[in-house]
């Protein structure tokens, strides 16, 4: 049984560990240096949030450019700059860091009856770590964007010879936040190896924590291969060394085998945080116990085995020989097993449970029709012969879209609305709330469905023009990605207006058996005032009925 640790910081009073952790220290600094996990959460949370308004309207500025043919609003070279910087800056400063770094920060040592995390120096280095590669990709913009692509292929990251500075900047860029996801994933493990509160098994752990123990393990053993390969690529570009540049004896498919060893991992990284949010808001919002609680705990780390064994399905038409091309057909097709066993068992979860459709439980009901639509998207892909055809075209784009925005981003949202009373104390309100979610839903569904056509038909990703037979369907696009921003600025001053206008939150506003819920709103700077014994499984307490919750949500929530 694991013991409790004692507060990080041994020269705070007992006054400061019980008090609300907004009002432990006041000023800049004390959010500048602070160890606290909560306030490093929010930290982070503000500037992935930030990175996501910033990738944003560079998707907005390219489907704006795309709904008409020919020049719109920018040239055929800037728009090569705008889709490069909507993709780096979506996956490597929004997507990859978003729930880990933030939510998980947050919740992850409360839901453990931890009072920190391991190493909270560390923690705070991580942040500031992140802070850096943000700087580098922001002077890689100001030297006028890297226009290679998200993915850096070479060799045209090698000879173009405007792109030299720009992709530099970038690669370092992503080199340096690599090392913000390693020590965040080894943080993260060391506490839930050594900081469970007495009595927390490992088969009594939320399937939150399940999913952050599965991300961590991928962001430790795959990101160092990203660092590795971008560092290869940065010396070889200043050096003229020939490790993937053909003129010098290189191979530039070995940086594709390289670079998706680590990125379809990633892809794992983004949509398990994801994936384990939307087990604790099924759960919550359907008053039921998960169904098939251990299975859905072990897909989990079934996923971050098998996202290592999949890479090169992304390489199909690069020439490798036709029994790799079956290998990996195979291995992806084996991916599906453990993703499945979660639609079902949440779906499962549902079935006669007392739902109650909360914003939150809004985004997990999408999330369940969005991702379900990108994993089935994604055996197409996986197929040999359709995806020779499919390669490159929209229908990638509107895949890859359904599984990251669909899904991780759907169900960070829904993981922002659920915990936003306990990290702030208030509540918003729900009519406004639940109007951004469906107009997110449509908005989304607008722009990418239309896109599974375009794909279906061969119009190709990433160009600046095309034929006039697809010029409806990008109309569509557009607009559905204009729904789209609208349900999310919806959302968003939703929030905003509840840290002037919302009432106070209870202390279990949900009736949320997890350990987060069970202490103050917002939390003491120590998390708990008493460490938490458990003596039941999260999952076995009673889940408070709707009766039990009408007087305490209601009270609070001013919608109703």
């Amino acid at each position: 049984m694991n013991t409790q640790a004692q507060p990080q910081a041994g020269h705070h009073d007992d006054a400061m560990l019980n008090t609300n952790y907004l009002k432990a220290g006041s000023g800049w600094k004390s959010w500048a240096f602070t160890l606290d996990h909560k306030r490093i959460g929010i930290m982070y949370l503000v500037f992935v949030l930030a990175a996501f308004l910033t990738g944003g309207i560079f998707a907005l500025l390219v489907r704006t450019e795309l709904a008409s043919q020919g020049h719109t609003i920018v040239s055929g070279p800037t728009y090569n700059k705008l889709f490069t910087l909507h993709g780096a800056i979506m996956v490597f400063l929004f997507i990859i860091p978003s729930v880990p770094a933030s939510l998980g920060n947050f919740i992850l040592p409360m839901q453990l009856g931890a009072r920190d995390v391991a190493f909270p120096k560390i923690n705070l280095l991580s942040f500031y770590i992140y802070l850096v590669g943000a700087t580098f990709a922001l002077v890689s913009i100001g030297y006028g964007s890297v226009d290679t692509g998200w993915t850096f292929y070479t060799p045209y990251s090698l000879h173009d010879p405007e792109a030299a500075t720009k992709v530099l900047y970038m690669t370092a860029a992503v080199f340096v936040l690599g090392f913000s996801s390693i020590l965040t994933g080894l943080n993260f493990l060391v506490t839930i190896h050594t900081l469970r509160a007495p009595g927390l098994t490992w088969t009594r752990l939320p399937l939150f924590i399940w999913g952050m123990y599965a991300t961590s393990i991928m962001q430790v053993l795959a990101t160092p291969v990203l660092a590795i390969t971008l560092l290869m690529l940065i010396f070889e570009r200043v050096f003229g060394l020939g490790i993937f540049d053909p003129k010098l004896g290189g191979d530039p498919i070995l940086f594709q085998h390289f670079f998706w060893f680590y990125s379809h991992p990633a892809v794992y990284i983004m949509i398990v945080p994801g994936m384990a949010i939307v087990s604790e808001l099924i759960a919550t919002f359907s008053r039921r116990v998960i169904f098939g609680y251990f299975a859905v705990a072990m897909s989990s780390l079934a996923l971050a085995l098998v996202g290592f064994l999949v890479w090169a399905h992304h390489m199909f038409t690069s020439g490798m020989s036709e029994y790799a091309n079956m290998l990996f057909s195979a291995l992806t097709f084996l991916v599906a097993i453990p993703s499945g066993v979660k639609v079902f068992n949440w779906t499962a979860t549902l079935y006669k449970g007392s739902i109650s459709f909360a914003p939150p439980m809004l985004y997990a009901l999408a999330f369940l029709f969005l991702f379900t639509i990108g994993g089935l998207t994604g055996l197409f892909l996986g197929t040999l012969n359709v995806d020779i055809h499919l390669h490159d075209t929209y229908f990638v784009v509107a895949h890859f879209h359904y599984v990251m925005m669909g899904g991780t981003v759907i169900g960070f949202i829904g993981g922002i609305l659920y915990w936003w009373p306990k990290i702030t104390g208030k509540m918003y309100n729900f009519t406004s709330a639940s109007v951004g979610a469906w107009l997110t839903f449509i908005g989304f569904n607008v722009t990418f469905l239309s896109q599974f056509v375009m794909g279906s038909r061969g119009m190709p990703r990433r160009y600046y023009d095309y034929l006039p037979e697809f010029e409806q369907l990008h109309r569509v696009s557009t607009l559905g990605s204009y729904i789209l921003a609208v349900g999310l600025f919806t959302t968003a001053g939703t929030l905003i207006q509840s840290l002037a206008r919302g009432r106070a939150a209870g202390r279990n506003p949900w009736g949320s058996v997890a350990l987060e819920w069970q202490t103050q709103t917002p939390p003491v700077f120590q998390n708990f005032e008493e460490t938490p014994i458990v003596t039941r499984g999260p999952y076995d307490y009673h889940l408070a009925t709707d009766e039990e919750l009408r007087e305490d949500l209601y009270a609070v929530d001013p919608a109703k």
